[in-house]
């Protein structure tokens, strides 16, 4: 192998000893922090989202380096599996679910535990599609680093303080966010739509809203409308397609 290729490969591990460190500091099994849960949770959040930026650097820097490969292909899929599949989830266990039992004829049925794992399934399920069928223009589904972002934002907008978003209401995004990764829902690329639509006055325009958005709001709430906008913008558009159709 290339020593070159090397460089992209470790930023991808990098993206998955993040994801791997956040379930980690999730399950509280450790002795060398000593701060509250929701403390930990909001840095299982910002773990996940570290591992998202090593997660958009691999890509560039093996184009950039010239080192595509299908081995880089195949770990950075893994990795994602791992940090926008499996963390996320189990971070929502933590949170949410861990506790809900449900007794069905006279047994306690892990229903919290069913609820979490629908998640990871429907990661693996879109990363595997992924790989066998690319679009040049647009993403099948919505994207898992945006999904598994979206889960890592709770703790972090609320700034780890309890309490968080209504069980009923965290359940329902984020089986959401699960449904969506699976859809046949059209999302843009966003580095091939800036790329098309690139000019210095929309750039200066954008980082100025940026900063004017970031020293007004916070950063974690600036981040979250982003994600929602993206998130949203999706199924809106598939809501207009499917209304044009049926009035044809």
């Amino acid at each position: 192998m290339n020593w070159k290729a090397w460089i992209p490969n470790s930023l991808s591990l990098g993206n998955l000893s993040f994801g791997f460190l956040s379930m980690i500091l999730a399950s509280k099994d450790y002795a060398f922090v000593d701060m509250p849960t929701h403390q930990v949770h909001l840095l299982c959040g910002v773990f996940i989202i570290l591992a998202a930026l090593f997660d958009g650097l691999d890509g560039p820097m093996a184009r950039l380096l010239k080192v595509e490969s299908a081995l880089g292909e195949q770990l950075d899929s893994l990795a994602d599996l791992t940090t926008f599949g499996l963390a996320p989830a189990f971070l929502m266990y933590r949170m949410y679910f861990h506790s809900w039992e449900n007794e069905i004829l006279g047994f306690l049925f892990p229903t919290g535990m069913v609820i979490a794992l629908i998640y990871p399934i429907c990661a693996a399920y879109r990363l595997a599609r992924f790989n066998v069928s690319h679009d040049p223009n647009s993403f099948t589904g919505l994207p898992s680093p945006i999904a598994g972002i979206f889960i890592a934002i709770i703790p972090i907008a609320f700034n780890g303080n309890p309490p968080l978003l209504p069980p009923a209401f965290a359940t329902a995004l984020f089986l959401l966010m699960a449904i969506l990764m699976v859809s046949n829902i059209e999302y843009s690329k966003p580095q091939r739509t800036v790329k098309e639509k690139l000019t210095f006055v929309r750039v200066l325009l954008f980082l100025l809203i940026l900063i004017g958005l970031i020293l007004t709001l916070k950063w974690n709430w600036v981040m979250l409308a982003v994600l929602l906008l993206y998130i949203f913008s999706g199924i809106v558009r598939a809501a207009i397609d499917l209304f044009q159709k049926i009035r044809v």
